[in-house]
């Protein structure tokens, strides 16, 4: 299917790109990469009249271990000595999104913003006309849970997780100012109304607490195919120990509910073996998973697969391994 028509802006400073994105009002959309977005355009969904590129944006570019530029490709960032050596397992993580070609491309802004998914949404037009659209698209009813009032469509990006866990900012610019939002705060609503972001919002960069280098961090993720396929589940820890004792324990999961799930589990563990509350902390995340029939694979498996990953990560984690993929 080829792309409906829209007109593509492509400004060379962030106070241009706000500027455009004050004049086009509500009718424009941002593009980085592109990965997520076109697709969508392709299958008619919430079209927008204009598209404001941002790869031009000196200010949204560059990649070190404190801050790296929202612009910046996945690959671009995985690749990067000082990214590899500080922060090994967000490194892993990013060699476990998508494909070489879509880590080439898309952005870790973009992967940040990643739009909600879900059976009745991502389909053609066609496809949607017969089901009678869902909320998400040209309807006003959810299709997964018939109501008119949430839309669960899940969020299913990979970083959000692991970049929680390491305490990771997001900076902001609009027409008002900057501002900088914790990512574990950034996540809210439903899939719709899915995060804190206005529409006249640029994110510029994504900071990470230098501490945060000494943090053993890790993502599992489970999905049909080993490549392409988006998490049907995924979960990220991090945690600093004294022997095997917690100062610090971290964990946030994707792709079991409308927004990530985060919780801090270093006041009620620490001092406390990592193997003797592993089991705990994994039940704790598998209770707050909430996923819905909206994904290939059952609701049941999903959840149970979140204390399953949980706990494997935790142990390789204390033990010194990390893979980022069963």
């Amino acid at each position: 299917m080829i792309l409906a028509p829209f007109e593509l802006h492509r400004p060379e400073t962030v106070d241009e790109a706000l500027r455009l994105a004050a004049e086009f009002g509500p009718d424009f959309d941002w593009i980085a990469g592109g990965t997520d977005l076109l697709q969508n355009y392709k299958n008619r969904l919430n079209l927008k009249g204009h598209l404001i590129a941002l790869d031009r944006l000196s200010d949204l570019q560059g990649v070190k271990p404190g801050r790296i530029g929202a612009g910046a490709t996945l690959a671009e960032v995985s690749s990067n000595p000082d990214m590899r050596e500080r922060f090994p397992g967000l490194c892993d993580a990013i060699e476990h999104v998508a494909s070489p070609l879509v880590r080439n491309a898309g952005t870790i802004g973009g992967n940040l913003l990643v739009e909600t998914r879900c059976h009745y949404f991502n389909q053609t037009i066609f496809w949607r006309g017969t089901k009678g659209s869902c909320m998400k698209a040209e309807s006003d009813e959810c299709l997964v849970v018939p109501q008119k009032e949430t839309c669960y469509a899940a969020y299913s990006g990979d970083l959000a997780p692991v970049l929680m866990v390491l305490g990771a900012s997001i900076a902001v610019a609009s027409p008002r100012g900057n501002r900088t939002i914790p990512l574990t705060k950034f996540y809210r609503g439903d899939g719709i109304e899915k995060n804190a972001l206005e529409k006249d919002e640029l994110i510029v960069a994504v900071e990470i607490p230098e501490e945060s280098a000494g943090l053993r961090h890790g993502y599992r993720k489970l999905r049909v195919r080993d490549t392409l396929d988006y998490p049907e589940m995924g979960v990220a820890a991090a945690m600093r120990l004294k022997g095997d004792r917690i100062e610090t324990l971290r964990c946030a999961t994707t792709a079991v509910d409308v927004v990530p799930q985060y919780v801090d589990f270093t006041d009620s563990h620490a001092g406390e073996s990592l193997h003797d509350v592993a089991d705990v902390v994994a039940t704790e995340m598998q209770s707050r998973a909430d996923p819905r029939k909206n994904t290939s694979m059952p609701v049941g498996y999903r959840k149970k697969m979140v204390r399953v990953f949980c706990h494997r990560l935790l142990v390789d984690l204390a033990e010194g391994r990390m893979v980022a993929s069963e």
